[in-house]
C-alpha cells in the first residue's frame, strides 16, 4: 500500500479482462499496483479483428477464419456450427487433444506473467480445469468465493451464461445465481459478465447483445456494491453507469488496450 500526502497508507488494484492471449501487456499490467485482479477470457480461439491469431486460423487457416466469423456476425450459428463441424472432422478423433495442447501453451505464458499478488476469476472461452495447473503460488483463483484486499471485501463469480456460441465456460442460469448468492455481500463484485442491462451488453462493433446476468442485476440492487467490475462485452454501448449507490465498470477489453483499469481507495 502506498501512502497518501497526509501518511495515511492507500491501496491500488490493477484490474484486466479478456486478455485473449495479450501476455505481452500482461507482463506489465500490476506495475505500481498493490494486486492485480483478472476477470477471465485468457485464451484467444479466434480474434474477430485479426483473423490471423488465435487458435482456430492456426489449425485451419485465414480463408476458413473468415468464413466462420461472417457467419456468426450474421447470426447464422446453425450453418456456423454446421461449418466449423466439417474443419474439425479434419482433425478426427484428437480434437479434444489438439485444443488443449494449444490452450496449455498459452496459459504457461499468461500464468507465467502474472505478478504476484494476482486474483483471478474464469471467463466463458476458459477451461477452469486446467487453471490449477498453470497458476502459481502467487495466482489466487476465485469462483463464488470472497477475499478481503486493502481492508475491502472483494466477491468473484467466473464464467459466462448459456449462449448459441457453446463457447467452453457456459453455465446454467441456476448455477450461476447460486454463486452469486454464495458471494454475498461485498465492496467489489467482480464478474466476467455485466449485469443484464441492455447498455452494458450491446457490442457496438459486433452489433449485438451478449448476454448479462439478471441474478447479478439483482444482487446489484439488494446488497449495493460499491462497485460492480466486469468485461466480456469488448465494445460495449456504454462502458460506465450507476444502478443505484453501485459504479458498474466494464474495466475494458485488455486485449485491445493492453491498459488496465485502476481502482484505488
Amino acid at each position: 500500500m502506498a501512502p497518501t500526502p497526509g501518511g495515511n497508507p492507500r491501496t491500488r488494484v490493477h484490474v484486466v479482462s479478456d486478455v485473449h492471449g495479450n501476455a505481452r501487456d500482461l507482463v506489465t499490467a500490476g506495475e505500481g499496483a498493490d494486486a492485480l485482479i483478472c476477470l477471465g477470457d485468457l485464451v484467444l480461439f479466434l480474434d474477430y479483428r485479426d483473423h490471423s491469431r488465435g487458435i482456430f486460423p492456426e489449425l485451419f487457416g485465414r480463408e476458413n477464419t473468415d468464413r466462420l466469423v461472417a457467419l456468426r456476425d450474421a447470426r447464422r450459428f446453425e450453418e456456423a456450427r454446421t461449418f466449423g463441424a466439417g474443419l474439425w472432422a479434419g482433425i478426427g478423433s484428437d480434437r479434444a487433444a489438439v485444443i488443449e495442447e494449444a490452450v496449455r501453451r498459452q496459459y504457461a505464458e499468461l500464468f507465467g506473467a502474472f505478478p504476484t499478488p494476482t486474483y483471478a476469476t474464469y471467463g466463458n472461452v476458459d477451461i477452469p480445469g486446467l487453471w490449477k495447473e498453470f497458476a502459481g503460488p502467487g495466482t489466487r483463483v476465485l469462483d463464488g468465493e470472497r477475499v478481503e484486499i486493502g481492508g475491502w471485501t472483494f466477491g468473484f463469480v467466473g464464467g459466462g451464461l448459456r449462449t448459441p456460441m457453446r463457447t467452453p465456460f457456459e453455465i446454467s442460469d441456476e448455477e450461476y445465481a447460486a454463486k452469486i448468492e454464495a458471494v454475498g455481500e461485498v465492496d467489489v463484485l467482480c464478474t466476467h459478465i455485466p449485469p443484464e442491462v441492455p447498455e452494458l451488453v450491446y457490442d457496438t462493433v459486433a452489433r449485438r447483445f451478449e448476454r448479462g446476468s439478471r441474478a447479478l442485476l439483482d444482487a446489484i440492487r439488494r446488497t449495493k456494491p460499491r462497485y460492480s467490475l466486469f468485461g466480456h462485452v469488448h465494445q460495449p454501448l456504454v462502458r460506465r453507469m450507476r444502478i443505484g449507490a453501485t459504479e458498474c465498470v466494464n474495466v475494458g477489453h485488455f486485449a485491445g488496450s493492453g491498459r488496465p483499469w485502476t481502482l484505488e481507495w
